[in-house]
């Protein structure tokens, strides 16, 4: 923990602002729980719904956290991350991410690296300021389909992830960052994986795949 706190103190800058939770003591309750468990070095108790806790309002938390995480990861990256040195969106030769919000962009577009981290930043803004989506006061309803909005967040933070160990990671380690980088990932990846193992497994076998791929390269 002392690592990845002197680790913010010499990179503050972000992609975008930080995104709050939640308003209300309870969403404060379940930020503190966060920190505290994430602060013990315990990351398998890090990502364990507490008792009690609404499993919607803990996947609203934690994806606020992991948008602000990659925000921050990326932020450090954005000189040598440019349509240049990164004119598509990939993780090898085998993992190329093309862009599509289903509303604007209904069918994917080539973009470069850049462009699409922008995209994706502004997209999942929008999730996390609709409040028919992501209510601002904990105890109001969640829609229906709030698990598969998390779901294709997960999705696509993770292709970030991707991104940065391919292409990047030798800039991390130049930067001294990759303690906080693998820290972060693995937070991002266990918690996945406890929130939505069948779906890790059978529905997005492309993100495993590169998830294999990505440890094989670099663990």
């Amino acid at each position: 923990m002392c690592l990845m706190m002197s680790w913010m103190c010499r990179n503050q800058r972000t992609f975008r602002p930080k995104k709050n939770a939640a308003s209300g003591n309870k969403g404060t309750q379940l930020k503190g729980h966060i920190d505290t468990t994430l602060g013990s070095g315990n990351l398998t108790e890090a990502v364990r719904l507490p008792p009690g806790v609404d499993r919607n309002e803990w996947l609203a938390v934690n994806i606020v956290d992991f948008f602000n995480q990659v925000n921050i990861l990326y932020g450090t990256l954005m000189e040598f991350c440019t349509p240049t040195t990164c004119p598509t969106m990939s993780a090898g030769p085998k993992f190329e991410y093309r862009w599509a919000d289903g509303v604007q962009i209904k069918k994917p577009i080539e973009v470069s690296a850049p462009k699409y981290v922008e995209h994706l930043m502004d997209w999942i803004e929008a999730q996390l300021d609709d409040e028919s989506i992501f209510p601002q006061k904990l105890g109001a309803p969640f829609p229906p389909n709030f698990q598969d909005v998390v779901k294709t967040i997960f999705k696509r933070l993770f292709r970030v992830y991707a991104h940065i160990y391919h292409s990047h990671f030798q800039k991390i380690v130049s930067l001294k960052e990759e303690a906080h980088l693998n820290t972060c990932f693995k937070h991002f990846t266990l918690f996945t994986w406890v929130s939505f193992p069948t779906w890790l497994f059978y529905s997005v076998p492309s993100v495993f795949d590169a998830l294999i791929y990505i440890h094989e390269i670099f663990f």
